[in-house]
């Protein structure tokens, strides 16, 4: 079922360096990382060992509590690294691709549990894998994705039109699928706000959720029996030296792609001349995605890659000089107060960019009631509520004011305007995780 919904509140960030319109194909790249970490939920049990040949598609660790869900190997090869954190938790499995593809051989693919492709739907709540026990009133697909700099997604999808109906027919077979065009500021694009705006979720439901591109490759493997994840990205960012579109395989590498990105070959310094502006890559959205180094690995659910300066250096006077090139939502600089000349941005040939970087431009302090969360959440949940709920640990509380409806993406904007400097997204998704270890 197709839908078109319109959202007014939210607010789009003039973050500088968008990708231009030219894919370059980086499937050729050496390694790959699987991440469990990126996995919410996911209790990995190690299913291969250093030096062992897996093939595309092959388990290399399976959920505990569900050996059916699995994360598989993005390319045939040979496991070169199997990374350990504290008290001994798996990171990372490292492959090294060979040069030839190799691949199980299945003679009727179809969208199971045991499919290499099951880990791509996500499920709400939690944003775990979706448990194929569960019966989903719905399966949401947004086909358009509004985090800054994210990418376009009827280009990424150009030319993958078969695969990505033969992905919907395979989805339609669990639950009615949900196509979703969605029009407004951010967060319109964020599938989250187009459940809440055609089928609220309520304690005791479930709805799935897949990315538009992953819907291509759940139809590739249903039409071919070949497991291949592959994804066209979105690289930019007012640090990116040229900023671009790739087409990589999940969990890539980023070696080759930093190495063009970064304005300087002497990392992390993005200008030849300066000793303290270091870049920050992020995998994802600056709003909601992880720092990653420049050798490390692709998140296994994300679609971009930002370059943003690093905020370690020191600003003259701080808030109190006039700030014309700095955004400001709450009208703290001038910038801010342009709001009457908004409207005639849509007659410039290109829309004004303002100057970002990871500075946070104050320290942490008490949560202020200013109303504006309730500007940018499109939700109709008090948000400003729900956050203290979930900080004191009130379960009955957070259950009244809608946590079953959210995720921490849902929160990036109130975080990024929110004068106090909390880590409201950190605050949303360890309230979830006690609610569903206690599920379990």
């Amino acid at each position: 079922m197709n839908h078109t919904i319109t959202i007014k509140k939210g607010l789009d960030i003039p973050l500088g360096g968008d990708a231009e319109r030219f894919v370059v194909d980086m499937r050729s790249e050496e390694r790959f990382a699987v991440k469990p970490p990126d996995v919410v939920g996911f209790t990995p049990r190690l299913l291969v060992g250093e030096g062992d040949e897996v093939f595309a598609g092959q388990p290399l660790v399976e959920d505990k509590r569900d050996p059916r869900l699995t994360l598989p190997s993005p390319v045939s090869g040979k496991v070169s690294a199997i990374v350990r954190g504290e008290k001994r938790k798996l990171m990372e499995v490292v492959v090294e691709a060979d040069s030839a593809v190799k691949s199980a051989k299945t003679e009727n693919p179809g969208l199971t549990p045991e499919a290499p492709v099951w880990w791509m739907i996500k499920e709400r709540p939690f944003g775990a894998i979706a448990d194929p026990d569960h019966k989903p009133k719905g399966i949401f697909v947004s086909m358009r994705d509004t985090n800054p700099l994210a990418p376009d997604i009827a280009f990424v999808l150009k030319g993958r039109e078969h695969e990505f109906e033969a992905g919907i027919a395979a989805l339609g077979q669990w639950a009615e699928v949900h196509t979703v065009h969605a029009q407004g500021p951010h967060p319109a694009g964020n599938v989250g706000t187009q459940i809440a705006a055609i089928s609220p979720l309520n304690k005791g439901e479930y709805v799935w959720t897949v990315n538009a591109q992953d819907v291509a490759n759940i139809g590739r493997w249903c039409l071919t029996g070949e497991y291949r994840p592959e994804r066209v990205i979105a690289v930019g960012g007012p640090a990116a030296k040229c900023s671009k579109y790739y087409r990589v395989l999940c969990g890539t590498s980023i070696r080759r792609i930093a190495e063009v990105q970064l304005m300087s070959p002497n990392y992390p310094e993005i200008a030849p001349h300066s000793t303290s502006h270091a870049t920050r890559i992020i995998s994802g959205s600056v709003l909601s995605g992880s720092a990653i180094e420049a050798d490390g690995f692709l998140g296994m659910y994300d679609h971009q890659l930002t370059f943003i300066e690093e905020g370690d250096q020191y600003e003259f006077m701080g808030w109190i000089m006039p700030g014309l090139n700095k955004f400001s939502f709450s009208k703290t600089f001038l910038s801010g107060l342009m709001a009457p000349f908004k409207a005639l941005e849509s007659l410039m040939p290109v829309k004004p960019t303002y100057s970002f970087n990871t500075n946070l431009h104050g320290s942490v302090r008490p949560f202020l009631f200013t109303g504006s969360f309730e500007r940018v959440f499109p939700f109709d949940i008090y948000p400003l509520q729900l956050i203290k709920a979930c900080i004191v640990g009130d379960v009955e509380l957070q259950e009244q004011l809608g946590i079953y409806e959210v995720e921490p993406e849902d929160f990036a904007l109130c975080e990024f305007i929110d004068p106090s400097k909390t880590e409201i997204q950190t605050i949303i998704r360890e309230a979830l995780e006690v609610l569903r270890k206690e599920a379990i």
